[in-house]
C-alpha cells in the first residue's frame, strides 16, 4: 500500500469561504482522502489558512485590526466551517506559525544558493490614493495578448498568460479605481527559464500517465509557451522576511513563494507535532516527501493551476538543484514534485459568478446554519464542477436533496429498518436465497471496485452516480419481492431473507456513501445496529504554536480505525429499533426564500 499525500489548497484568511470555495478544494479532497484510508493507504491530508499579502493589510485596515487580529479572527471562522463540513484533515494549521517561516526560508536559501534566485529591478505598482504596495490580483486592465477586459496584473483567465502588472493595457487599481503608478524596486526573481526544460519533462511524463485531467495538463503545458523569471519578493510589511535582506524590513518574501510551500511545512509540523505528543517521530514527514515512492495529490480550483504546475514544482526543481543550474541538495533532501494537480472548475450561483463584494455568494456557515452539511456535500459531489463549470441553484438543490438523498437513499435506509424492527426487531437470519437476492448483493458488491476505481481517477460524479445506481437498483428489489406484503407465517423465513439481504445491501452501500456523506453514514450505521463510528470526523482542537506560543485551532482526527472498502456481513441478532430520518425534507418554499435573501445581499 502507498504513501498518499493529499495535498489541499490553502484558503485564504482574508474573510469567510463561500461554497464555490470548498467545491474546489475542500469536498473532492476529503472524498478522495477518506477512499483512500479505506482501501488500506496511508493518508496525510494538510493544508491551513493562507494569511500573508496586501489583500490581508487592506481587509485589516477596513476592520481596524492589526493583520495579525484579522488572520486570527477569519483562521477561527475557516476552520469552523471546514470542521463541520467533515473535512478530514490530519491538520489544518496556517501559515503565520514559526515552524512554516523556519521551512519557506529553509527552501528559499536553497533556491537562492544553488543560483535559481536572481536580483532584478522591476516596477512596483502603487495605489495613488492610498500610497499602498498593490498585489498583482488588486489591478486589472485589458490582456496585451487576447485583448480580454478583465485580465489581473499576474495572469489572464482568458488566454491563460502569466502577467505582470506593467503588461496591462489601462490597467486600473481594485482597491481605489485610479491608474496606478509604477516605481523601480529591487526584488528576487525565481529563474523560470532556467528550470523550463526541466518543468517541461517532468509534464510530458505526467501527460504520458494519461491520469490528469486534460484540462489541466493543457493548460500547463501552455504555460511553458511564455516562461519568465517571476518575482517572488516585495514591497510589503506584512510576509515572511527574506534571508539575507534583513536591513530591508518592508521587502518580504511574496505570498506566491511562501504559501505553496505550505504543504511541506504543515507535514513537518504535523510531524512535529506527533514526536511532542508521543505517537511519532518529527522525521515523519520524511515519508510522504523523500520517499520516490510516494505519491502526492494537489486540490485546488482551476484559478490555481499556475501555482501548482508551474510555480510551486519550479520552487521543487530548485531546491533540489534539478534545473539548468544544476546545484545540491539540503537539508530536507530531494524532494518529490506533485503525481496529480487535480483542479476543478468554477462553480457558479444561479447563473453567475460568486463575488462577495456584489453580494452574489453562499459562505458556508450561512449554509451550514440552514442546511444538512452532507445535503451541501452531496450536491458538490454529484453536480459540482468537477470537469466543467457548473451551477449552484436553489431549486435543483432541493430537488436533488429530496428527489435523491430524501426519496431514493434515505427512503431505502428508512423502510428496511422500520420493516426489520416491526417483524423481527434483529437483523434476521436468511434462509437460501433466491437467484433475485444473489442478483442483488452481487451487483452492490461489484460496486466496491467500480466505485473505487472512479474515485481513485478523480470522476467523483461518476462514482456517486454509480452509488445511486446501485440505491435504485435496491429500491427496485423492495418492489419486486414486496416484503411488505408477507404477513403469513409461511413467509415468515422468505421475509427473513429478504430482509437480511435488504439490509446486507444498505450496509454495503452505506459504506460506500460514507466516503462522501460521513455524518449521516454514521447515523445510518447507527440505525443499522453500528457503533455509528463508520467515518471518522475531525476535530477541532486549541492550541499554541510549537514555537511561539501563540494560541490558535487547528484540525486534525485520528482515521486510523477505518472500515475497510468491502462487503462486511452483517450480523444477524443485532437488536434493530424504529428509526427516525436521516435527511431532512425541504419545502419547495426554500428556494423563494433563499432567491429573497439573495437579492436583498
Amino acid at each position: 500500500m502507498s504513501k498518499i499525500l493529499s495535498a489541499v489548497a490553502w484558503p485564504y484568511a482574508n474573510g469567510p469561504r463561500h461554497i464555490g470555495h470548498v467545491a474546489g478544494f475542500g469536498v473532492p479532497s476529503d472524498v478522495f482522502s477518506r477512499y483512500m484510508r479505506m482501501a488500506g493507504h496511508e493518508v496525510l491530508m494538510v493544508s491551513g489558512t493562507d494569511e500573508h499579502g496586501t489583500p490581508i493589510i487592506l481587509a485589516a485596515d477596513k476592520a481596524g485590526l492589526t493583520p495579525q487580529e484579522l488572520a486570527d479572527k477569519n483562521n477561527r471562522i475557516i476552520v469552523e466551517d471546514l470542521v463541520n463540513l467533515g473535512l478530514s484533515y490530519d491538520l489544518f494549521t496556517r501559515t503565520t506559525t514559526a515552524n512554516h517561516y523556519q521551512v519557506v526560508q529553509e527552501l528559499f536559501q536553497g533556491c537562492r544558493d544553488n543560483g535559481y534566485m536572481v536580483v532584478q529591478e522591476m516596477p512596483v505598482a502603487i495605489d495613488p490614493q492610498t500610497g499602498n504596495t498593490l498585489p498583482d490580483r488588486y489591478i486589472e486592465g485589458v490582456c496585451p495578448h487576447c485583448n480580454y477586459g478583465d485580465a489581473r496584473g499576474d495572469q489572464c483567465d482568458n488566454c491563460g498568460k502569466q502577467l505582470d502588472p506593467q503588461d496591462l493595457i489601462n490597467p486600473v487599481s481594485k482597491v481605489s479605481g485610479l491608474t496606478p503608478e509604477f516605481k523601480v524596486s529591487e526584488h528576487y526573481f525565481l529563474d523560470l527559464p532556467a528550470l523550463a526544460q526541466a518543468l517541461g519533462q517532468w509534464l510530458d511524463q505526467v501527460e504520458e500517465s494519461g491520469k490528469w485531467r486534460s484540462n489541466v495538463i493543457s493548460f500547463s503545458k501552455h504555460l511553458l509557451e511564455d516562461v519568465r523569471p517571476r518575482a517572488m519578493t516585495r514591497d510589503i510589511s506584512w510576509g515572511i522576511p527574506i534571508p539575507g535582506w534583513e536591513e530591508y524590513p518592508n521587502k518580504r518574501l511574496y505570498v506566491w513563494f511562501d504559501a505553496v510551500i505550505g504543504y511541506l511545512s504543515a507535514s513537518i509540523e504535523w510531524a512535529r507535532r506527533r514526536e511532542l505528543a508521543g505517537t511519532g517521530s518529527a522525521q515523519d514527514w520524511k515519508q510522504w516527501w523523500t520517499n520516490p515512492e510516494a505519491l502526492s495529490y494537489y486540490f485546488m480550483g482551476k484559478d490555481n493551476i499556475v501555482f501548482h504546475s508551474q510555480i510551486w514544482p519550479a520552487e521543487l526543481l530548485a531546491y533540489n538543484g534539478q534545473g539548468a543550474k544544476g546545484g545540491q541538495t539540503y537539508g530536507f533532501g530531494t524532494l518529490n514534485l506533485p503525481t496529480q494537480v487535480v483542479a476543478s472548475e468554477f462553480l457558479t450561483m444561479e447563473g453567475k459568478q460568486f463575488s462577495s463584494s456584489r453580494g452574489v455568494v453562499i459562505y458556508v456557515r450561512d449554509f451550514l446554519s440552514r442546511y444538512q452539511a452532507d445535503a451541501l456535500r452531496y450536491f458538490i459531489s454529484i453536480a459540482g464542477p468537477e470537469s466543467s463549470d457548473s451551477d449552484f441553484t436553489w431549486a435543483e438543490f432541493v430537488r436533488r436533496n429530496n428527489s435523491e438523498l430524501v426519496a431514493a437513499w434515505g427512503n431505502l435506509v428508512n423502510r428496511t429498518a422500520a420493516m426489520i424492527a416491526k417483524n423481527f426487531g434483529e437483523i434476521p437470519v436468511a434462509g437460501e436465497l433466491e437467484q433475485i437476492d444473489q442478483d442483488l448483493l452481487t451487483q452492490i458488491n461489484a460496486g466496491f471496485t467500480v466505485v473505487g476505481d472512479l474515485i481513485a481517477s478523480h470522476k467523483q460524479r461518476a462514482a456517486l452516480t454509480e452509488i445511486m445506481r446501485l440505491v435504485g437498483e435496491a429500491n427496485t428489489y423492495v418492489s419486486r419481492t414486496e416484503p411488505f406484503k408477507m404477513k403469513d407465517e409461511a413467509q415468515r423465513e422468505r421475509l427473513a431473507t429478504v430482509l437480511n439481504t435488504l439490509i446486507q445491501a444498505v450496509s454495503d452501500l452505506n459504506t460506500m456513501m460514507s466516503v462522501f456523506l460521513p455524518h449521516s453514514s454514521n447515523a445510518i450505521d447507527l440505525i443499522l445496529g453500528g457503533a455509528g463510528d463508520i467515518a471518522p470526523l475531525p476535530q477541532l482542537v486549541e492550541t499554541t504554536d510549537i514555537d511561539n506560543g501563540h494560541a490558535f485551532p487547528i484540525i486534525t482526527g485520528d482515521y486510523t480505525q477505518v472500515r475497510s472498502w468491502e462487503s462486511r456481513k452483517v450480523v444477524p441478532g443485532t437488536p434493530i429499533a424504529k428509526p427516525q430520518p436521516v435527511f431532512q425534507k425541504l419545502d419547495d418554499s426554500v428556494v423563494a426564500e433563499e432567491l429573497a435573501r439573495y437579492q436583498e445581499s
